[in-house]
């Protein structure tokens, strides 16, 4: 086979789910970033070209083929949707394009990171667990992980807003989460701005990949909502083994549907990592609103980094990206605030771009 690389950093964007709740705000913060050369993609083909886009569907290899051809100069490719297999991703690598994927499911993920040697042999570089969960977590996981010297068990808790519209994909993964089993047992913790909180045993990817890139033997990722009743109603049916039903796919679309009407909570999010060495405890935390946007904002700045850093071929997760370890305070500007909980003298103190603590009031 023919490997026909990309042209470079100059060409253009493709961000297929480019008009999604997080495709939007990937496609409008790159294209002030990089004017002119981003181009939305979905596999609705009205809306598309309404934002000046293309028709693009993750499920057709061919048909995405098809749409890198007609583009023709295509430096990057941002997933914002998730496919069913490594076969996109594939074809972005074998021609040079580079690759920023904001899915979620470890096995996909672990399917495109099998493709480093393809990566690395057209020059490519792909970035793997870019969001709030992934993504975030992993940063926050590695700042606790350095802080303890070495951790040995890592704690990640994370709150979403159940007031917040997510994307029809994102609530299905979600619900498909819920029907899954669970080994560890929930945790109670305090989560700023939301008190304590019980949050059960989910399958977000990071606990998978980060034992891997960090080296901690146990890592576990939990969550809660900011609804209380809609937390225990979701974790009660999972006890029971009810929410397996979930899988039958009218099932899974009634429900997706009626949660998408269900405004319970509000748009915050919560994001606490804590990290164990022996008698030593860290913990960071992020909150902010919006988590699809801020998901957004976190795959923009990586793509970014893509294109204009100096990130080395082959397959890479956030966490192993030193130029992105200060993300989160550079999110602050969009009303992220991280905050050191324990360890290092600053409890509960937001902490400025710079890394300079200032104490607000009412936190």
């Amino acid at each position: 086979m023919t490997t026909v690389k990309s042209a470079g950093t100059a060409g253009r964007i493709l961000v297929a789910g480019g008009y999604g709740a997080v495709g939007a705000t990937v496609s409008s913060t790159l294209g002030a970033w990089f004017p002119g050369r981003v181009v939305p993609g979905g596999r609705d083909r009205a809306r598309a070209r309404r934002l000046g886009g293309v028709r693009v569907d993750v499920t057709d290899p061919d048909g995405f083929r098809h749409v890198l051809d007609g583009l023709g100069d295509v430096a990057a490719v941002v997933l914002c949707v998730e496919p069913p297999d490594a076969a996109v991703a594939r074809i972005c690598l074998e021609r040079g394009v580079r690759l920023v994927d904001v899915g979620a499911t470890a096995r996909l993920l672990d399917a495109v990171a099998d493709l480093s040697a393809t990566a690395m042999a057209t020059g490519a570089a792909a970035l793997l667990s870019v969001g709030v969960a992934p993504g975030l977590t992993n940063l926050l996981a590695r700042r606790a992980h350095e802080a303890v010297g070495g951790a040995e068990r890592l704690d990640i808790t994370l709150l979403f807003g159940t007031g917040e519209r997510h994307g029809a994909d994102a609530l299905r993964w979600t619900l498909a989460g819920f029907g899954e089993g669970a080994t560890a047992s929930p945790r109670r913790t305090e989560l700023p701005g939301h008190g304590a909180r019980t949050a059960y045993p989910f399958p977000f990817s990071d606990q998978h990949t980060l034992p891997r890139t960090l080296g901690v033997p146990d890592v576990t990722t939990r969550l809660c909502l900011d609804s209380r009743p809609l937390t225990a109603a979701l974790f009660a049916l999972r006890r029971t083994g009810l929410l397996k039903a979930v899988g039958r796919p009218r099932a899974l679309r009634s429900l997706t549907g009626a949660l998408q009407r269900i405004h319970l909570g509000g748009d915050g999010f919560a994001v606490r990592v804590d990290a164990w060495r022996g008698d030593r405890h860290t913990a960071y935390a992020l909150t902010g609103r919006e988590q699809s946007r801020v998901t957004g904002l976190v795959a923009a700045h990586a793509t970014r980094e893509l294109l204009t850093g100096s990130a080395p071929p082959g397959v890479h997760h956030i966490d192993q990206l030193p130029a992105l370890s200060a993300l989160p305070e550079a999110l602050s500007a969009h009303g992220v605030a991280l905050r050191r909980l324990v360890g290092g003298g600053g409890e509960d103190r937001p902490r400025s771009p710079s890394g300079t603590d200032k104490v607000r009031r009412g936190n």
